[in-house]
């Protein structure tokens, strides 16, 4: 396993995009044929300060689910939407301000079916740092960033197991406090999923 530190500072946007379409080579369908609620989001990176930095919001208190957690920009995908990608691009515009011509994809990640039977597309991608953030107050109460870093410190994950009342059991991540943010549920282990794909952490995790 590589020092994460040089590997934050030297990973080229050539280096995400190869080891995203390696990890997304072969696998299995993205659940386009799962009948349940869909929704996309954006995983934002961007490189300032000779780092790589994730950008993440905090939802509002008027929200429906998952009040005042942090997050990435997203949500439930449209009828009008073409696809996960501008589904994704769009929710990312609605709920911060971020423009197309900010943007780059890069690749996306395995979907995720929640507990509450949504199934999340991650869509990875570098963005314009800085770019004029508009927040949608209705549906975000901050946007704020993460170096990769910090999240790829191993000391700063813990794994604790949840026990559901049927016995099965889960492992859940949650991630040191930043900047007084917490980040755990499906949005850390979404980036823990990032962090593996780039090799900054053990599939052991």
């Amino acid at each position: 396993m590589r020092d994460f530190e040089n590997s934050s500072a030297t990973l080229t946007t050539e280096d995400i995009r190869s080891r995203l379409e390696t990890y997304c080579r072969g696998m299995a369908d993205h659940g386009e044929a799962y009948n349940g609620r869909k929704a996309a989001v954006l995983i934002p990176l961007y490189w300032y300060g000779g780092e790589w930095h994730v950008l993440f919001t905090r939802r509002s208190e008027g929200v429906n689910d998952h009040k005042g957690q942090v997050s990435f920009p997203g949500g439930a995908i449209e009828a009008d939407d073409r696809n996960v990608y501008q589904a994704a691009l769009r929710e990312a515009n609605e709920e911060i301000g971020l423009e197309l011509g900010d943007v780059e994809i890069l690749g996306r990640l395995k979907d995720y079916i929640t507990i509450s039977q949504f199934v999340i597309s991650p869509i990875v991608a570098r963005i314009n740092w800085p770019f004029p953030i508009r927040i949608n107050s209705s549906e975000v109460s901050r946007v704020f960033s993460i170096p990769l870093s910090f999240l790829g410190d191993r000391a700063n994950i813990e794994i604790r197991t949840h026990t559901f009342s049927d016995g099965q059991t889960t492992r859940l991540f949650y991630f040191a406090p930043y900047d007084g943010e917490l980040l755990w549920g499906i949005t850390a282990r979404i980036t823990v999923r990032l962090l593996k794909v780039l090799g900054f952490l053990e599939n052991s995790y």
